[in-house]
Formats: structure tokens, sequence, C-alpha cells
């Protein structure tokens, strides 16, 4: 009974945000569907990549404490230091293998080439939250908010706590891939993944493949923004590939996690620059952690992601509440339909009281904060409480972690089952 009572609860987290299926002129519609790759398909199972020397993220030791993030706690919140540190062999840049994953984000992926995330780019929930402390000086709530989305909502597994940061590597994330089903891992389109990326091609346009790093949009990137990837640069360019995205996909999506789009843009100019470097985003820099190269002809081609030389990480920890004022920012330059085409006409959706009639109404920062909470916290089906226990109490915990007295005091919901 318990095994036939956890499928239907797994059942009904396998659309993220059902209440898309209630918006006007999306039933039924290719919105609801788990738009990922299988069999041979890009990033599908069958060509993913297999490392079987899988070894864990190397360890933080006393000589080399970074931010003092270890098993999934909050680290000191203070950065400024040099990463990785001189003398650290074992966070060193080594380039990855063809048995090794790496997908859509390139913190991630950088992260993983140092050995802060497992190399073969099969990671977990720990690891996240500590990688993304370390490296970055992430704040613990977001830190939280990336690994309890990306894990526990959208690609990976809820019992082992699993993630590939790319491709389908089911058999190696899931608990029991009969009882889970396929976990797509970052690759996975329309969860961690999303249409109107800065530098991937959108999933329909890519013919499935929205992982792979594209010059062309890297070099629009660069010019839009002059090479500075400040805010007012990368507000413009997330506005350029919104129109493009709403012009030539006939599948776009942008709902209302697309704004989170907007947030990982403003990475760019606030977690990758280097205090060697007053802090100020450069063309270098970002194309380092990106992984693109110019070649003599001028268009940039993708080399494996590492963290600059000689780089040190922000000073002050990068929260929830930062990420949700810099989306309100970039967005308010540049407001843009929530929604999604169908039939070749753009609907837009609801989210009350955040999102109405494809238009944000959320009036300030915290009110986007409190938006991006719901997404992790609304999801969570009481009913696996008994069924899959041990990690509905570590998602608890991980809520707990990102909201807290902080999202009282904004007047948020804390809701951590339905």
């Amino acid at each position: 009974m318990k095994v036939v009572l956890t499928l239907v609860s797994f059942a009904s987290l396998v659309t993220p945000f059902p209440w898309v299926a209630n918006q006007p002129g999306l039933k039924n519609h290719h919105l609801l569907a788990r738009q990922q790759s299988g069999g041979g398909q890009p990033g599908g199972p069958e060509t993913c990549p297999f490392n079987t020397n899988h070894e864990g993220a190397a360890p933080i030791t006393d000589t080399f404490p970074y931010n003092g993030a270890k098993g999934g706690v909050p680290g000191k919140g203070v950065g400024g230091y040099q990463v990785p540190a001189p003398g650290d062999d074992a966070h060193q840049f080594i380039a990855p293998t063809d048995e090794d994953i790496r997908g859509p984000c390139p913190g991630l992926n950088a992260a993983a080439n140092h050995g802060f995330l497992s190399r073969d780019g099969i990671t977990n929930y720990t690891e996240v939250v500590d990688a993304v402390q370390n490296v970055y000086n992430m704040g613990y709530d977001l830190a939280n908010f990336l690994a309890v989305f990306s894990i526990y909502i959208a690609d990976g597994d809820w019992t082992t706590t699993k993630l590939s940061i790319g491709c389908d590597a089911t058999t190696r994330t899931s608990v029991s891939p009969t009882l889970t089903g396929s976990e797509p891992g970052l690759d996975g389109h329309n969860k961690f993944e999303a249409d109107t990326s800065l530098t991937r091609d959108d999933y329909f346009l890519g013919d499935g493949d929205n992982f792979d790093f594209n010059g062309t949009l890297f070099g629009m990137m660069a010019n839009t923004t002059n090479g500075v990837f400040d805010l007012d640069g990368l507000a413009l360019f997330r506005f350029q590939r919104y129109q493009q995205s709403r012009r030539d996909n006939p599948q776009l999506f942008f709902g209302p996690l697309g704004l989170f789009t907007h947030g990982a843009a403003s990475f760019v100019y606030e977690l990758f620059p280097s205090g060697t470097e007053g802090y100020a985003p450069n063309l270098n820099n970002t194309a380092t952690f990106f992984g693109a190269e110019q070649s003599p002809d001028g268009t940039w081609v993708h080399i494996p992601e590492r963290i600059p030389d000689n780089w040190t990480s922000r000073a002050t920890p990068y929260t929830l509440l930062d990420v949700a004022t810099q989306i309100f920012e970039m967005y308010s330059m540049y407001p843009v339909g929530i929604g999604g085409s169908v039939n070749g006409t753009f609907v837009g959706i609801d989210f009350p009281p955040y999102v109405q009639g494809g238009n944000l109404t959320a009036a300030k920062p915290s009110d986007l904060a409190c938006l991006l909470y719901q997404f992790v916290a609304g999801p969570i089906p009481s009913s696996l409480n008994g069924f899959v226990e041990p990690s509905v109490q570590a998602l608890q915990a991980a809520l707990t972690a990102i909201g807290g007295e902080a999202f009282t005091n904004l007047g948020c919901p804390i809701p951590v089952t339905k």
C-alpha cells in the first residue's frame, strides 16, 4: 500500500506547477508537458556521460577553510578571499573529461571543474549548499533556495538528494528509477532551465539541446553590454533575448519562474566579478566563468568553465532578497509578458497576487522574494509524510532555513506542506 500511495504522491509532482493547468487556453497544451529529452536525444540517458569513478567534492579544510560552509550548514558569510586559495591543490582547475557531466549553469560547471562539486557532475544537496557559499559567498538562504528547487522540486531525487548538473543520469541519482521515473537533471526543460537563457538555446529551437554553450548568444551579450556586463547592459540583453524567443519560438513558455532568469543574469555582475578588479564585471572575467574563448575571426567558442586566476569572492553574502531586488530592478526597466505561446498567440497567465493577466503586479522586491519562496514551499504535498519521511523532513528543514524569521518579517506566508 505504501508503494502505491507513494507512486500517487510522486505523480502529483510530475507537473511542478499544476496551477498552470487552470490557465485559460493552456489546458492540454505543450506547456503542461515535461519537456525533456529521452533515449538517445540531447540530454537523454543514452547520451549522458558516465564516469564510473565517482568521487565526492573535495572537502574544505582547516588550512583552506573558505567560507566555512560544511555539511549543508551556514558558512561565516564573510568573503573577499582568493578562490582557489594558493596551495590548495584539491581545488585547482581540472578540465572535465568526456565521461563527466556538465550542464546549462556556468557557475556550477566552474565549481565542478574546481572540485567544489563532484567532478563527474553527480552532486547532492549538501555539496551544492556548501559550494555556492564557499566559492561565491552566496547567502545561506539563496544557497538553500537553489539547492531545494533544483533537487527537490525540479530535477533531482527526493530521497538520495542527488542531482545531475546536466543530463539525465537517473540510474545514478534515483533511489528507484521505477518509482521516480526519469530525473533529467538541470537540462530538464521548464524547470531549472528555461527559455530565453543568456547563452543557451530554447529547448524547441535547439532541437532539445538547451544546455550547450551558444557562442553567438555570448557574442550578442558581450556586444549589447559593451563588455561591461552591468545591470543596465544585462537588463537590455535579457529583454532582447525575450523578444528573440517570443518572435522565433512557437513553443515559448516564460512563466513566473522565468523571472528567476533575471536573477541568474544578476550573478554575472554580483557574483562573478573579482575583488582584485574592484568587483567590476568585465569581458575577460565573464568569459572565463562562461567558458567562452574568442577565435581570430571574432566568433566565440566553448572551453571548460573555470574560476579566473587571482580571483577573490564577493565580500558580503548575496541573499535571496538581494536577488529579488535585482529581478525587480531589471524587470522594471523592460517589462515583458509572463505566459506562453499558444497556436501563434501569446497567452498571459495569472499567479495571484504576484502576476495578473501576464503582468507582474508585485509592488516591491520583497514580494518577488515571497513569490520565489512560494515556488519551493507550495508544491510539497502533505501526503508524502510517512511514505518518504526522510526527504520530507530534510525539505522541511531546508525550507525553514530559507524562510524562517526573515520571511516572516517580509510578511510572506510560510507553508511547508499543503
